[in-house]
């Protein structure tokens, strides 16, 4: 059972990027999928989750209208549409996955994680 984040890089402010979170071992469908973020010195933060039966869509409000998640069931995969970026949206990203809880924004609810893929936002 193992989560694959991948997509991250280096992106001038303003700029876009796609993440995805890739599952091998287990079906994701079956599973909300989450993505968290980190900075440097803080904790861990919500950034999005999809549920797992209607692909109801989950965001913060500080990051409305610029992240977007979706899911292919088809390629077991979830995706992460970052959009204007900031410097401070500078973190290593994680997607997790969580079978059976819909406290979306609690780390805790996640049974399986990924390694976590870092994104720079930086000129």
């Amino acid at each position: 059972v193992q989560l694959q984040a991948s997509g991250g890089g280096l992106v001038q402010p303003g700029g876009s990027l796609r993440l995805s979170c890739a599952a091998s071992g287990f079906t994701l469908d079956y599973y909300a999928v989450g993505w968290f973020r980190q900075a440097p010195g803080k904790e861990r933060e919500f950034v999005a989750a999809i549920s797992r039966l209607f692909g109801k869509t989950y965001y913060p409000d500080s990051l409305k209208g610029r992240f977007t998640i979706s899911r292919d069931n088809a390629k077991n995969t979830v995706y992460l549409q970052m959009n204007s970026l900031k410097p401070e949206d500078t973190a290593v990203y994680y997607c997790a996955a969580a079978f059976d809880s819909d406290r979306y924004y609690s780390t805790d609810s996640y049974d399986y994680w990924g390694q976590g893929t870092q994104v720079t936002v930086s000129s």
